[in-house]
């Protein structure tokens, strides 16, 4: 392994850890604003399954995230992004639970994102924590530096 890919690699540990610490708040926040604005009072019951299902996607996604950022760079099929945006599952389960009604959609986004009826799915990395955007394109640069160093930049 060269200092590329091992830069790269140490770059895809920091950013899964820095997601791991700020999922289990992100799920909190989804949770409480979905229900605040459709009225549904956030009781003690409501917490403690956000908190429950904070801690699962903070797992879950982590692990997700930890195995792909591992692959060498040319057998990923996906992005962190990809990944991120698969964690709306678990807020969506806590509302959907506490009778939180579906957010209105438009055709977009209810065709591209159909498992997310409270529009949750993040479009960055700072919809989620802006703490993510710097290890988010810290990551992105080095894979990218990369890719450039094996196949060159495609121009002749």
């Amino acid at each position: 392994m060269n200092d590329d890919d091992a830069q790269l690699l140490a770059h895809g540990r920091t950013l899964v850890d820095a997601v791991r610490a700020v999922l289990p708040d992100w799920v909190d926040r989804c949770v409480r604003e979905r229900c605040e604005g459709a009225g549904v009072p956030v009781d003690d019951s409501i917490r403690d399954a956000a908190r429950r299902a904070g801690a699962s996607c903070a797992a879950e996604v982590g692990d997700e995230l930890s195995e792909l950022l591992a692959l060498d760079p040319d057998d990923q099929r996906g992005t962190p992004l990809t990944v991120l945006r698969r964690a709306v599952r678990h807020p969506t389960e806590v509302l959907a639970e506490a009778g939180v009604p579906p957010v209105g959609r438009d055709d977009f986004t209810s065709r591209a994102f159909p498992d997310d009826p409270y529009d949750l799915t993040p479009a960055s990395f700072d919809a989620i924590d802006p703490s993510l955007r710097e290890p988010g394109i810290t990551w992105g640069a080095a894979r990218a530096h990369v890719h450039l160093r094996r196949h060159g930049d495609g121009q002749s």
